[in-house]
């Protein structure tokens, strides 16, 4: 929940500046509801895409300050961040719901990107992989796997997310590894994302994993130079 017409317009037109496109990686934006036109704008004419940072599972009905999949697909968006651990969290989003947004977002034509990820309580009492599994399999049990071939993953653990600390490359690498074992023979077609306190001078060594395939970015995507360098380390 950041920005403003002025500081967005200057931000965007600094990455899109900077971004041409360079090896191949895709890049996307997901500002806050009220800027989804104002970015569609600004990213027109450049190679990086429009998303959103949640969506509502209903299409319509009365559902007062919500926003649907079908709405967010008129406005261009291709992707969709869903069961953030700040939604889990602030406003209790069960794995069900996620998984109901994640039908949601599909069914309207778009990408979901699902996010996943343990609590430090989790993490200090070796149940991080069970809480992975357990979030997963609430989605696969509405979906089943065979539609994870046009989803994104994202891994974020919870105790990394904006406090500054990042799982080591060890840690990552084994949820991430978890996580494409859970998708059988999908494995290799779904891309997984890290997120938690990613910046410029880690980026390089995390994608280098084998298991990494990019980032999901918060506070380091306010400033264009951290964005653009984390853009560029991309393989």
């Amino acid at each position: 929940m950041n920005g403003n017409l002025r500081e967005n317009a200057s931000l965007l037109a600094a990455i899109t500046k900077g971004w041409q496109g360079e090896r191949g990686a895709d890049v996307v934006i997901c500002p806050p509801y009220p800027y989804l036109y104002q970015s569609r704008e600004c990213l027109q004419h450049s190679p990086i895409l429009l998303g959103a940072q949640s969506v509502n599972e209903q299409d319509k009905g009365a559902f007062t300050g919500e926003v649907s999949a079908s709405m967010l697909a008129d406005l261009d968006c291709k992707f969709v961040i869903i069961g953030h651990n700040e939604r889990r969290r602030m406003q209790h989003e069960s794995d069900q719901q996620v998984a109901q947004k994640f039908v949601a977002v599909q069914k309207a034509g778009l990408i979901p990107i699902l996010c996943v990820g343990e609590s430090l309580q989790d993490r200090e009492q070796g149940k991080h992989l069970e809480t992975i599994s357990r979030q997963l399999n609430a989605v696969f049990a509405h979906t089943g796997k065979d539609v994870f071939s046009n989803a994104v993953l994202a891994y974020e653990p919870v105790w990394a997310v904006g406090t500054g600390k990042t799982a080591t490359p060890e840690q990552a690498e084994e949820v991430h590894k978890f996580m494409r074992a859970q998708l059988g023979v999908l494995a290799d077609e779904v891309r997984i994302l890290y997120g938690g306190s990613v910046k410029a001078h880690n980026a390089q060594q995390l994608f280098a994993l084998a298991d990494i395939d990019g980032a999901l970015l918060g506070g380091a995507s306010l400033d264009a130079n951290e964005f653009l360098a984390i853009c560029k380390a991309a393989e």
